[in-house]
């Protein structure tokens, strides 16, 4: 679920992008008085995480969350919370269709927001409930929507589609290798999908569900189906959440941030670490004082790296470990998950002395029952040698 750019200036060359993700469901098949995007997965609402996976994208320029009325300041608050940024909060209709439809409504009427954000050439449309969605899924079909004026990722079915009769019997089935299962994101240009949400007729708005068809009937665009990979599921019952859970957990242990400090050693050490756990893992390396600047680690923990190893051949690590834990804290993703901080410490020193370095792993060692506390578990490593 982690896209590969890291701010919101930077991304490969696609036409201006947005994003409208409708949110206004109220979860009556999950059960229980809570709408699904806005259950807790892993101690974060779900939106938040559907959110921050669009947010990492540079090229994708507003976040719109449509919501149902009563959620709106409950929305607001995650979005405040979490520190999510270029998301403007709509409210939603009474329908999924009218919903989008108010999402689209702020670039192009006053209506739904104090102000006209900047129309798109291109918008994505993505449910809320599928965190799980990959930049280069969005690329894909940002790219076939510009050429083709509507794109959408699909998947096979995976059960035969059968059709009963009005006695409850069996009337027909359909060929599964001919149809495929419609999933999200979409992508259009904003035009198309704008046009025809406009000329939709009150039956479309109360009980379509299908985004591509509206523009098929309406614009006679064609969407062009891109095959989506299989985590594009959508949430939808309580079974879901666990394996959403799961799914996240799993993510959250196969990526790490290799911190290395500016030194040519520290930085040789750091290189041949990155390129051993690139294979396996998804690794972040970044080579930076942390006392100097701390831009570049900010943009890594928005994007929710847990796992971290630095670094350094310092004499004394203590102090710039306290300044990554206070930039870890201020982050507040050890409220959620437990962070993992590794420290190698590199002894060049030519008058080696074991009695030294067991001193210097001693104030770690005290350091980390403290911090252990604030849920960031420090381990250290002492590499001495001539």
């Amino acid at each position: 679920m982690e896209p590969s750019s890291a701010s919101r200036d930077a991304g490969p060359a696609v036409p201006p992008v947005a994003a409208v993700l409708p949110a206004g469901g109220s979860g009556e098949r999950l059960g229980g008085a809570t709408p699904k995007q806005f259950c807790a997965v892993q101690g974060r609402p779900l939106v938040s995480y559907t959110v921050r996976a669009m947010e990492r994208i540079g090229w994708i320029s507003d976040i719109i969350v449509v919501v149902s009325p009563e959620n709106i300041e409950t929305m607001k608050s995650i979005i405040e919370k979490y520190g999510h940024k270029g998301v403007t909060v709509v409210k939603g209709g009474i329908t999924r269709h009218r919903s989008i439809f108010n999402g689209l409504k702020v670039f192009a009427e006053n209506e739904f927001s104090n102000h006209l954000l900047q129309k798109p050439e291109v918008v994505i449309i993505h449910d809320a409930v599928r965190p799980f969605v990959e930049e280069d899924i969005l690329l894909k079909v940002v790219v076939a929507a510009k050429e083709h004026g509507a794109a959408g990722a699909i998947r096979p079915l995976v059960s035969t589609v059968i059709a009963s009769a009005a006695d409850g019997c069996l009337d027909h089935s359909l060929e599964r290798a001919r149809y495929r299962a419609s999933e999200m994101p979409q992508a259009f240009l904003f035009d198309i999908i704008y046009e025809a949400y406009q000329q939709c007729t009150d039956y479309d708005l109360d009980y379509g569900t299908e985004c591509l068809h509206l523009a098929l009937k309406y614009c006679k665009t064609n969407a062009k189906l891109i095959e989506g990979a299989a985590d594009l599921w959508k949430v939808t019952y309580k079974r879901d959440l666990y394996a959403a859970e799961s799914i996240i957990k799993d993510n959250l242990s196969q990526q790490v941030c290799v911190i290395t400090d500016v030194k040519e050693m520290a930085a040789q050490v750091g290189s041949l670490l990155h390129e051993s756990l690139q294979s396996q893992i998804k690794v972040e390396a970044m080579s930076a004082s942390l006392s100097k600047n701390d831009s570049h680690l900010q943009n890594i923990l928005s994007g929710h790296c847990y796992n971290f190893v630095c670094v350094n051949d310092k004499k004394c690590a203590i102090q710039e470990t306290q300044q990554l834990v206070d930039v870890l804290e201020k982050s507040n993703i050890a409220l959620l998950y437990p962070v993992v901080l590794i420290l190698v410490h590199l002894d060049v020193s030519e008058n080696i002395s074991f009695s030294i370095g067991m001193e210097e792993l001693t104030r770690l060692k005290k350091f980390a029952r403290e911090v252990k506390k604030k849920n960031i578990l420090v381990y250290g490593l002492l590499i001495q040698y001539k």
